[in-house]
């Protein structure tokens, strides 16, 4: 990611959580996330066109959506989430989706990994990760994947993992 080269760390956490918030708004399903050299590729499946009427039910249709995501439109996503986590209050994440939670505890475990590009989908809640990794040594690609318990547990380890600098908001370090 640009947004964060040179940077201590690559923020996927933060990165990932801003996207899995905007699938949740949408109400996406079944998603890919593939990292590009200026931001992401992200494909999901959507429903479009159900109607609920007195006199019937249209249960739509299930179209694939592909969107760009541009560090830009990336930074926006991530100043407009941290605005939003700033007025909650106690819970950092108020409201927050089943994405936002598992792209963030997923984003977490990127970031630990340091790799130097990144692809994942999901299906029925389980992901499975494809990390690149350069060393002096070469090139190599490493798989991960994660349950659907895996992801409710490590969701549920995440307020333990927080700093109290991290949870004050805009002026704080960007949340766990």
């Amino acid at each position: 990611m640009r947004i964060y080269d040179g940077s201590p760390r690559q923020d996927f956490e933060e990165v990932l959580r801003s996207i899995g918030a905007y699938l949740d708004q949408r109400g996406m399903k079944d998603v890919l996330v593939m990292e590009a050299p200026d931001g992401f590729i992200v494909q999901a499946l959507a429903h479009t066109g159900a109607t609920t009427s007195a006199w019937s039910e249209s249960m739509g249709q299930v179209e694939k959506e592909t969107m760009t995501f541009a560090d830009e439109d990336i930074a926006r996503f991530m100043d407009e989430a941290i605005a939003h986590r700033g007025q909650g209050g106690h819970d950092p994440l108020p409201g927050a989706g089943d994405y936002e939670h598992a792209f963030r505890v997923i984003g977490r475990y990127i970031d630990e990994q340091h790799p130097k590009d990144v692809f994942f989908f999901e299906q029925d809640g389980a992901f499975v990760l494809r990390l690149h990794h350069v060393t002096q040594s070469g090139s190599r690609h490493m798989l991960a994947e994660f349950t659907r318990d895996d992801i409710a547990s490590l969701v549920s380890k995440g307020p333990t993992l927080r700093t109290p600098a991290k949870d004050a908001g805009p002026q704080g370090a960007a949340q766990a």
